[in-house]
């Protein structure tokens, strides 16, 4: 098992691969900041085995300069940051409509959320485990529901919805029973298909998370594939990439307000132009995103 190393000794293993280091003294600030191993990932683009992951040598291209990865990090960190906005606000959106839509669809049942006429059981069995655990239960604004509404098992879906991880309230669409009942949700964000519409919030709930635990974006891979829809056509081997998540996220964005689609077209643009000046040697890394951008 390999030793942790010194700031000079990883210095000094960077230089051995190939790479340029102007200023030592602001390497080791950067090695402190974004530390060694993350900053792996944005030196990997520079190996001359790119992208092979297998048999890597980390040899590195001509010319690799520290200051090159280092910008793409901060490309990168910008990039998670304007997403992330904007994603929140399809995510609201999202858990707004649903509860709006169905509460009133069915008025009777206020916790809707766990019927079984509604809602399939393998949702239900799994709910007080999964979500409305003592975790959940001790969110002050359910905790004071239950403290004013002894005899409630759950707070009502327009409480109870508002307060689940999207990830949670995406699967409770999943497990709609009524085709009707995912259909009004998913035709209000102009997407005739349900798999399509499922397939577009997956997505976004990937970069998400992705965006959220400060995971790489520039190299995205998803595990599922971006379906043809209205966001764009995306052919195999394109279809699983930064700019087809992108795609996505414009055109979510887009039914919800025209002038956050061009906010965040605007920022997209911004922070690639600072970076590519900045480092011109990455403008081959992220010219795949600029497409999106532009488009």
């Amino acid at each position: 098992m390999k030793q942790a190393t010194t700031l000079d000794e990883q210095i000094s293993l960077l230089r051995s691969r190939g790479i340029q280091i102007a200023n030592e003294e602001k390497a080791k600030e950067v090695l402190m900041d974004i530390g060694y191993y993350r900053l792996g990932f944005y030196l990997f683009p520079f190996e001359k085995s790119y992208p092979r992951l297998r048999g890597r040598k980390h040899e590195y291209k001509d010319g690799t300069k520290l200051s090159d990865a280092v910008t793409l990090y901060y490309y990168d960190f910008d990039l998670r940051n304007i997403l992330m906005r904007y994603i929140n606000r399809i995510e609201v959106a999202f858990r707004t409509y649903m509860i709006y839509e169905l509460s009133n669809k069915y008025k009777n049942e206020p916790t809707w959320f766990i019927s079984p006429q509604i809602v399939s059981q393998s949702f239900i069995q799994s709910f007080d485990n999964e979500i409305y655990n003592d975790t959940f239960r001790n969110n002050p604004v359910i905790k004071r529901h239950h403290r004013n509404h002894i005899n409630d098992r759950y707070a009502p879906a327009w409480k109870t919805i508002e307060f689940m991880t999207m990830g949670n309230a995406l699967k409770l669409y999943k497990n709609l029973k009524n085709l009707n009942d995912k259909r009004i949700i998913c035709k209000h964000f102009g997407i005739n298909q349900t798999a399509v519409f499922e397939n577009y919030m997956e997505t976004i709930r990937v970069v998400r998370n992705k965006c959220a635990h400060g995971s790489t974006l520039f190299d995205l891979s998803l595990c599922q594939s971006v379906k043809n829809g209205p966001a764009g056509r995306f052919p195999i081997g394109k279809a699983q990439g930064l700019p087809a998540a992108i795609d996505v996220i414009l055109y979510m964005i887009e039914t919800i307000s025209h002038n956050r689609r061009n906010d965040l077209l605007s920022g997209l643009a911004e922070i690639y132009e600072i970076a590519t000046k900045k480092s011109p040697e990455i403008e081959w890394i992220i010219k795949n995103i600029a497409k999106s951008i532009n488009n």
